[in-house]
């Protein structure tokens, strides 16, 4: 699936300096796209994996700065998500969150099994909980005003055939989003979504041509977007240029939902 966006985005250096940003999920993919853009603008980044630490290594290295650790997490796992905020208590704290972490199991609903729908909900939903409840406990403590960036999808706003699952749990997200947003305002932390539309990644990439154009006839811009246009999105919201926005969800799928 190809982008026919002309122009190549370009970081703002030192936007971000002297934040440390956890980005989970980002061995791979926008997270992985995310994580480069935010350490091209300053930041020192938590590049997170759940199964393949070479990836996330490979991330590490290709980060420019300096600062940067690579570690494990399954963000569905309270122990798990507990061991790694201990982790980076150790190394100097947090100014930023980006829950990106999330999975798929695509199913017609009759044909969803239990299971499918469980596990999509514990990633994606129950994992921003449990990611957003560490942090926020660690940005309190260190009294100092953070921000928070939730990765939703254009399925939670209008829903999608075959991602009930999906779609319920990014829904969620956001409107767990739009709470947080409320409880820790008074704190200096703020909490936002950034909701994608269709993004050429590996995921996408799987797709068929008959599906591809299928998407792309959806998309009033008449293409996909980039992993670019999603990081410099999150790039904004943590940045000190968006200190009055909260509860907000970015869209950023090029006119596919109004």
């Amino acid at each position: 699936m190809n982008s026919s966006l002309a122009k190549t985005l370009v970081p703002r250096a030192k936007r971000l300096e002297g934040g440390r940003i956890l980005v989970t999920g980002s061995s791979r993919g926008i997270g992985a796209g995310i994580a480069k853009w935010l350490a091209a603008e300053g930041a020192k980044i938590v590049v997170t994996y759940s199964s393949n630490e070479e990836a996330a290594q490979k991330v590490v290295a290709e980060l420019p700065g300096s600062g940067h650790i690579c570690l494990p997490l399954n963000v569905a796992d309270e122990a798990s998500v507990e061991a790694l905020f201990a982790k980076i208590a150790e190394t100097g704290g947090l100014t930023g969150l980006v829950n990106n972490a999330g999975i798929t199991r695509d199913q017609l609903l009759l044909r969803m099994k239990a299971d499918d729908f469980d596990s999509v909900i514990a990633t994606n939903l129950r994992g921003t909980f449990l990611c957003s409840r560490a942090a926020t406990k660690m940005m309190f403590k260190a009294k100092v005003p953070g921000s928070i960036v939730n990765i939703t999808s254009v399925s939670g706003e209008m829903g999608n055939p075959g991602q009930a699952n999906y779609s319920a749990s990014k829904a969620g997200v956001e409107g767990f989003t739009k709470a947080l947003a409320k409880e820790v305002a008074v704190r200096g932390i703020r909490a936002n979504c950034i909701a994608p539309g269709f993004i050429a990644t590996e995921m996408t990439g799987v797709l068929t041509d008959d599906q591809k154009a299928k998407i792309q006839s959806s998309i009033p811009m008449g293409t996909v977007g980039e992993t670019e246009d999603i990081a410099a999105a999150v790039a904004f919201l943590l940045s000190d240029e968006a200190r009055y926005i909260t509860g907000h969800t970015l869209s950023v799928n090029g006119g596919m939902y109004m």
